[in-house]
């Protein structure tokens, strides 16, 4: 048998880690685009202490492992400020200390206003959020950013969907991740994907997780773009 690379390993972990704290689950859940998927990934039931910092370790252990080179890290509203803000903390714990900085979604007339809080954006920024749909989020931060007269480098995210985009109610050949990255120039680092998922349950064989398996398998076949 071969063995996993670390990548591998990592994502066949996270999605083991998403499944049994009840983040990603099965069923028939409605997307944005209207689709009905079987499956499930809500970030925000990561929802104590534990789970965010194992969460944070997983992101970390994607962005050491991948040697990309950022400035600081920026948390889009309203899912990507704490996950900014722990993965920011992780790093500092293992020796990469790096600003943060967030968004609100509306400006505020007191105190020190306007709609960044945190470091000042300078130089390569990481935008750190949990899944990319439609990529809205990821333009609306390089605005900010590049606004701010700094640079949008990266994107990190926690699980690829690996799925058509929508423009205008039809789908496109191409997903929102893969937009960020071809048209917008940003490299975008994912713990899992899709496929990392239909790999963990392939290899557990048969029984309730298979039935599960070939949902998403379908799905992938008539939805999926990369």
């Amino acid at each position: 048998m071969n063995e996993k690379s670390p990548s591998e390993a990592l994502a066949q972990d996270f999605v083991q880690f998403a499944i049994e704290s009840g983040v990603l689950r099965f069923g028939e859940f409605k997307t944005k685009a209207g689709r009905l998927s079987p499956y499930f990934f809500n970030a925000g039931l990561f929802d104590d202490g534990a789970k965010m910092l194992r969460l944070a370790e997983f992101y970390a252990e994607r962005l050491l492992a991948s040697e990309l080179e950022f400035d600081m890290i920026f948390g889009p509203a309203y899912k990507g400020i704490p996950l900014g803000a722990v993965v920011a903390a992780e790093l500092a714990r293992r020796g990469r200390n790096v600003p943060f900085a967030y968004n609100r979604k509306e400006a505020k007339d007191h105190g020190e206003g306007g709609t960044l809080v945190g470091a000042p954006l300078r130089g390569r920024v990481l935008i750190v959020d949990d899944v990319m749909s439609a990529g809205t989020a990821v333009r609306e931060s390089i605005a900010l950013i590049r606004a701010a007269g700094a640079t949008p480098h990266a994107v990190a995210i926690a699980l690829d969907r690996q799925e058509k985009a929508t423009e205008n109610g039809a789908d496109v050949a191409y997903s929102a991740v893969q937009y960020v990255h071809k048209q917008l120039g940003l490299r975008v680092l994912s713990i899992a994907n899709l496929d990392d998922l239909l790999h963990y349950l392939s290899a557990r064989g048969t029984g309730e997780l298979e039935v599960h398996r070939a949902g998403v398998l379908a799905y992938r076949e008539r939805y999926g773009a990369g």
